[in-house]
């Protein structure tokens, strides 16, 4: 069994709203979800009201809070549908109890796992080494099709910096 079988034979389908949490940030919770459809947002929220933006999920991903659902902690982050969305929902020990059983499902969850690391360490270097000017442009390049979803608001954010920061760096790279 692979992961896609796993999700298939486990999994409960679950739609959301645009605007609708799938979970917030102190919540418990157990489960990790796969998105079938739509786009959401992963998002800090500080004690003094700031938004941080983590990370935007689209179609064939899984996303949770890892720290909640290994550790038992609480979840460190929001997750809001930016649109309409189809989630595949399933329990994180279920799905350590069939790795446990089947090589071909541990193979499977530490490729989405590499992949995902992987991702992680890009997003750290581009934010921790990289300008704003050009963690912008590379967003474009890498994600052409959330640069029309999203909110100049949502994508100043992900980037670290301010709404006018933002349209100061799209006024200079098209020359107007």
């Amino acid at each position: 069994m692979n992961l896609e079988e796993f999700i298939a034979k486990h999994g409960v389908a679950q739609s959301l709203e645009k605007g609708q949490h799938v979970f917030y940030q102190g919540d418990s919770s157990n489960c990790l979800y796969f998105v079938k459809g739509g786009l959401l947002k992963a998002y800090y929220l500080s004690d003094d009201g700031k938004e941080t933006i983590k990370s935007f999920i689209q179609c064939n991903n899984v996303i949770g809070s890892i720290s909640a659902v290994a550790a038992n902690t609480h979840c460190t982050f929001n997750l809001i549908a930016l649109a309409p969305s189809e989630l595949i929902r399933f329990n994180f020990n279920d799905l350590q109890h069939c790795i446990a059983q089947s090589h071909t499902l541990a193979q499977s969850v530490i490729a989405m796992l590499l992949n995902h690391s992987m991702k992680k360490e890009q997003r750290e270097f581009e934010f921790l080494m990289l300008p704003a000017e050009e963690r912008y442009t590379r967003f474009k390049e890498k994600e052409p099709e959330l640069v029309n979803k999203l909110t100049q608001n949502d994508i100043a954010k992900y980037l670290g910096i301010t709404p006018v920061a933002l349209s100061r760096i799209k006024h200079r790279s098209t020359g107007v």
